[in-house]
C-alpha cells in the first residue's frame, strides 16, 4: 500500500504518546495525575444538556444543512454581536463538527501547496500539522516576552514575510501560555495583515475565559480587517462542551460558504444534538459563565502560588486555563520531552512538553481540575525537581 506524501509530513504526537503512556501505568494500577488535559472538569450547563434530552427524546434526530441550523447560526451572530461588536448576519457564520475542524478547513480553503502561513509562538501544536496537511508551510516566529507571558513581534513577523506568505494565525487567549493580547496588539496584528495583503485566522476558543478585568480583543473588532479576518471559536473550553463536538469559523461570507461546501463532501452537516444544545447555552449567556470563571480564577492563583514556591518562572496566564513554566535550567540534552518522561516515570505526573507548542525550555500544566490534583501535581512536581 502507498501511503500519500501528505500524510508523512505529519510529526507523530509527542502528547499522545505521553498519555497513552500515563493510561498503561494508570491501567496497570499506578496512581497517575494528569495536568496535560486542556478539558474542564465540570459538566456542560444544565440548560444544554436539557435542550439535548429533549431533541433525543423527541426522535427529530436528523440531518441539518452543511453550514449548520440556520437558527443556531443566528445565535452565533449574536453571540459575536455581543462579545466582537459589530453587525453579523447567518450568511457569516458556519458551523463545524469542533473549533479543531474548523480551523482545518478554513485553512483548505485559504491555502495551496507550497503557500506559507505565519505562526507567531508559543501556538497550539496541531496549528503546525493542521498546515502542512493542505501542503503549505508553517512559519514559526518567535514572540516578545515577560512576565505578564508573551506578545507578538511584529518586526519578527514582518522578516518572516516572503512572497509565499498567505496569512497568519493567532490565538488569544493562548494555548499553552494563557497570555492575552491587548487591543493595540491586536490592532497591530490587524493593521500588518491589512499593510501586507494577508488573512488572519484568529481562534478565540478561549475568548470567554478572561480574567483581571481583561476583555477579548478580536481582530474582526478592527474598522477595517473584518474583511481578512477569519474567527474560530466553539464550545468545548467556556461551556465544557468537549464531547459535543462543536465549533464554527466566521468571515466573509465567500469564504464561510466555502468551508460549508468542503465540509458537505468531508463531513455532511454537524452533529444536530450538538447544535441545539449549544444554542440553548449561547442564548442562556452569560449563565453559568461568571461562575466558571472564577473557579478558574481561584485554581490559577492557586497553580502560581505553588509554582513560585518551587522556584519556577511563570508567566502570569490572564486567559484560558494553562500555566506555563520555564523549566530551562532542569533540562538534559533531551529536552522538555526527557523531563516530561522521566517524570511520568518517577513521580505517575503527566504534563506536555514545550517543545510541542515550539518552546522546549517551558511545561504546559492545565488547571481545568480539581484542587486535590492541583496540590498533588506540585507536590510530585517539586519531589522530582529536587532529583534533577
Amino acid at each position: 500500500m502507498h501511503l500519500s506524501q501528505r500524510i508523512g509530513r505529519i510529526e507523530p504526537s509527542i502528547t499522545l504518546a505521553l498519555d497513552a503512556r500515563a493510561k498503561a501505568l494508570r491501567a496497570a494500577g499506578r496512581d497517575v495525575v494528569n495536568m496535560a488535559v486542556g478539558e474542564p472538569d465540570f459538566a456542560a450547563p444544565q440548560v444544554a444538556r436539557r435542550a439535548a434530552i429533549e431533541l433525543i427524546e423527541s426522535g427529530d434526530v436528523k440531518y441539518t444543512p452543511a453550514a449548520g441550523m440556520p437558527s443556531l447560526r443566528d445565535a452565533i451572530a449574536s453571540h459575536l454581536e455581543r462579545t466582537r461588536g459589530g453587525s453579523w448576519s447567518r450568511a457569516e457564520v458556519t458551523v463545524c463538527h469542533s473549533a479543531k475542524t474548523a480551523l482545518s478547513s478554513t485553512l483548505g480553503c485559504l491555502v495551496e501547496d507550497g503557500d506559507e502561513v505565519l505562526v507567531p509562538l508559543p501556538a497550539w501544536a496541531s496549528y503546525f500539522d493542521q498546515v502542512r496537511l493542505t501542503g503549505a508551510n508553517p512559519v514559526l516566529v518567535p514572540s516578545h516576552r515577560d512576565a505578564q507571558g508573551f506578545h507578538p513581534d511584529l518586526e519578527g513577523l514582518r522578516a518572516a514575510l516572503t512572497p509565499k506568505t498567505r496569512g497568519l494565525m493567532i490565538n488569544t487567549p493562548n494555548n499553552p501560555s494563557g497570555s492575552v493580547w491587548s487591543r493595540e496588539e491586536v490592532d497591530g496584528i490587524a493593521e500588518f495583515a491589512l499593510e501586507h495583503g494577508l488573512w488572519v485566522l484568529s481562534d478565540e476558543i478561549y475568548g470567554e475565559l478572561i480574567y483581571d478585568g481583561g476583555t477579548l480583543a478580536s481582530p474582526s473588532s478592527h474598522p477595517d480587517a473584518r474583511r481578512c479576518t477569519l474567527v474560530v471559536d466553539g464550545a468545548s473550553k467556556a461551556f465544557a462542551m468537549t464531547g459535543y463536538r462543536m465549533g464554527y469559523v466566521a468571515g466573509p461570507e465567500e469564504l464561510t460558504s466555502a468551508v460549508a461546501t468542503m465540509q458537505s463532501q468531508a463531513n455532511g452537516s454537524p452533529n444536530k444534538v450538538g447544535q441545539v444544545a449549544w444554542e440553548a447555552a449561547l442564548r442562556d449567556v452569560p449563565g453559568e459563565l461568571e461562575e466558571v470563571r472564577a473557579r478558574f480564577v481561584a485554581r490559577r492563583d492557586h497553580i502560581l502560588a505553588g509554582l513560585e514556591a518551587l522556584g519556577l518562572e511563570t508567566p502570569r496566564p490572564r486567559g484560558a486555563f494553562y500555566a506555563f513554566p520555564n523549566v530551562a535550567r532542569f533540562l538534559d540534552e533531551r529536552g522538555s520531552v526527557g523531563f516530561c518522561e522521566d517524570l511520568l516515570e518517577s513521580q505517575l505526573l503527566t504534563l506536555v512538553p514545550g517543545v510541542a507548542f515550539g518552546l522546549d525550555d517551558h511545561v504546559r500544566l492545565s488547571y481545568a481540575t480539581d484542587m486535590a490534583s492541583i496540590d498533588a501535581a506540585l507536590e510530585r512536581l517539586g519531589a522530582f525537581l529536587e532529583t534533577r
